[in-house]
């Protein structure tokens, strides 16, 4: 197999534009952590090396993103530190339950899954360094009290799972080596259940008044469509590793395959932000990423 590396540069700029197109104005855009931009690179700047570690930097971070604008308790990025924190906190407490099988493996996973968080973090403000397009989404809402904090957290889920976490899959066989669909794999499966779990108390915490009225008249349908949903971007995740796998070996292709994939990410991020549903930005992210590289990974003509 070969990469069409012209094809996706090309695809790479047309999803830059089209983000420019879908981007919806921001009230007040924030360009670092200011006023405690020092606290923030201080805090992630060396990378945790176990779950327990990940958990204690979630922590310090929630502090410093409290302590920001547009008041405190309300910086829009805290809103899914949040999120992310409890969700770490029940994969650590899985580690020692009989659902996990390959507790090593797990928790390698979780560790690199959470230094892309804390690299985009420590790039966002800093000269000459960029987080990815997904998380600058986020990033420069930071202040922009008229997005919901509900949106900000889908936000930081959706860079995180649709763009980081084929990364960390990628950087955890690296280090443990490539299983495809071997023992470990019902293990990436159990953070499906907690998400499970989770997604009830995570979603109203975050609600508004008038959401939770919605919640209470439509039941427990909104709870099955982001379990669904929750399946699906991991899934898509995993066999996203899979393919950029395949191109590890030849860096320029690679980093294509990356930008699109970062592109992509981005617009969902912006689609969501424009009123589409959860879901059609799912259908969205599966249809653009997968059509567009499997296309370019093509046969070696004989």
């Amino acid at each position: 197999m070969t990469f069409d590396r012209v094809r996706a540069e090309s695809s790479a700029e047309l999803l830059a534009q089209g983000r420019k197109r879908l981007a919806r104005a921001v009230t007040t855009t924030a360009h670092d952590w200011s006023p405690a931009q020092q606290e923030m690179l201080t805090a992630v700047e060396n990378a945790p090396d176990d779950i327990a570690g990940v958990i204690e930097r979630l922590r310090v971070v929630q502090k410093i993103l409290d302590s920001l604008p547009p008041s405190p308790g309300t910086n829009r990025v805290a809103a899914f530190n949040t999120l992310y924190l409890t969700i770490t906190e029940k994969v650590a407490d899985s580690l020692t339950t009989p659902e996990c099988t390959d507790p090593e493996w797990l928790e390698t996973l979780d560790v690199e899954f959470a230094r892309l968080y804390f690299r985009a973090l420590g790039d966002w403000g800093v000269s000459g360094r960029n987080p990815a397009d997904a998380w600058e989404v986020l990033f420069r809402r930071a202040h922009d009290d008229s997005m919901t904090v509900m949106d900000a957290a889908v936000l930081g889920v959706n860079a995180h799972i649709n763009h980081d976490l084929a990364l960390a899959v990628i950087a955890t066989w690296e280090r443990l080596g490539f299983p495809g669909d071997g023992p470990q794999h019902p293990d990436y499966l159990l953070v499906n259940r907690i998400f499970y779990q989770q997604i009830p108390i995570l979603r109203r915490r975050f609600a508004t008044a008038w959401q939770l009225e919605i919640d209470r008249c439509v039941g427990d349908l909104d709870d099955w469509s982001q379990s669904i949903l929750v399946r699906a971007t991991r899934a898509l995740a995993w066999e996203q590793a899979e393919i950029l796998w395949r191109l590890r070996d030849d860096p320029e292709d690679l980093a294509q395959a990356l930008l699109v994939l970062d592109r992509v990410s981005a617009c969902a991020g912006e689609t969501l932000l424009n009123g589409t549903s959860l879901l059609r930005v799912v259908w969205l992210t599966l249809t653009a990423w997968f059509r567009g590289l499997r296309r370019r990974l093509r046969p070696v003509a004989a």
